[in-house]
């Protein structure tokens, strides 16, 4: 796995997710949630209130942000390859702990990461023997058919997994308090597809909090995923805020890329796939295990809600 690599399939699997979605007649042309003044909304309806002007963002990953859920993701995926029988070469798809490990700092989004694996890594679409088996996919259009419905498959397994997650110390703390300072925008902007995401958050986050937020983007809502900046450029887009005035918080190099690509600060949150990475050497603004040291916003923005020049600094790991 290399940047390069990962550079050439984020754009070929960006025009592959167009044209798929294209003949679908989904393109997708808006966030989720729009902007307001803390309305009550649901993940799939934009507010309609009146518009309010804020001074500066907060904005969540999900996955390894608010949980801890990438060794789910990795048991749903290959849940997935088994139920559909996968093998390439006589062996079956298998993605083990430490290849998850790098693929998640590789590549965002779960439909890229297959297309990734089997155009780049494995250099090869695979044998399916489960559901009923069909021919070998000769090209890539016939391998992203292949992809989308391993999706649909791994995100049933997920959901049913993601019932065993909890929230990561302190960062719940940290949005409710986002919540409550006015004029400071709070949103989640997730690669994952919504069928996941929504269970993730429904359970972790809770309704009476998503209900307060500013922003929620999944991957569905943007054709280019992380590293892509297109996410995190959308939500700045959808608050009316200049890049430079929004906050990111992350866990991967690929989150990292997607916020310091789009121009904004980032956070990291490190978990035990990612701790090796050099994220600071990517340009984290400030890297820690977790928030359990109880993060502030006042650590994090001004008291006109503009990000500070050093943030996190004295509970920050060093640089």
């Amino acid at each position: 796995l290399n940047v390069a690599g990962a550079a050439a399939f984020s754009a070929l699997g960006s025009r592959r997710s167009e044209i798929i979605m294209a003949a679908r007649g989904s393109l997708p042309t808006s966030a989720s949630g729009l902007i307001g003044k803390r309305p009550s909304r649901s993940l799939s309806q934009p507010c309609c209130c009146a518009p309010v002007s804020f001074k500066g963002a907060l904005l969540f990953d999900c996955d390894g942000v608010l949980v801890e859920t990438e060794e789910l993701h990795r048991t749903a995926y290959n849940k997935a390859f088994e139920e559909f029988g996968l093998t390439i070469n006589g062996e079956p798809v298998v993605w083990s702990v430490s290849y998850y490990d790098k693929l998640q700092n590789t590549v965002g989004g779960g439909k890229p990461k297959m297309f990734y694996h089997f155009t780049q890594t494995a250099d090869a679409w695979p044998e399916v023997a489960g559901r009923g088996g069909r021919a070998v996919a000769t090209n890539d259009d016939e391998g992203m058919a292949l992809i989308d419905e391993l999706q649909e498959c791994k995100t049933e397994f997920y959901k049913e997994l993601v019932t065993q997650a909890s929230p990561r110390p302190g960062v719940l703390a940290l949005m409710d308090e986002a919540i409550g300072t006015p004029g400071l925008a709070v949103g989640i902007c997730s690669a994952s597809t919504r069928g996941g995401f929504e269970k993730v958050v429904d359970a972790v986050v809770g309704k009476e909090r998503l209900d307060k937020l500013d922003v929620i983007i999944a991957g569905d809502d943007v054709t280019a995923k992380k590293p892509d900046p297109m996410i995190y450029n959308l939500a700045a887009e959808r608050l009316k805020l200049e890049n430079t005035q929004c906050i990111v918080v992350e866990d991967s190099l690929v989150g990292l890329r997607a916020a310091k690509s789009a121009g904004m600060r980032c956070v990291i949150t490190y978990t035990s796939s990612t701790e090796a990475e050099d994220f600071y050497g990517e340009g984290a603004d400030a890297k820690l295990l977790d928030m359990s040291s109880g993060i502030t916003v006042s650590q994090l923005f001004d008291s006109e809600n503009a990000p500070l020049a050093e943030i996190l600094e004295g509970v920050r790991d060093p640089k």
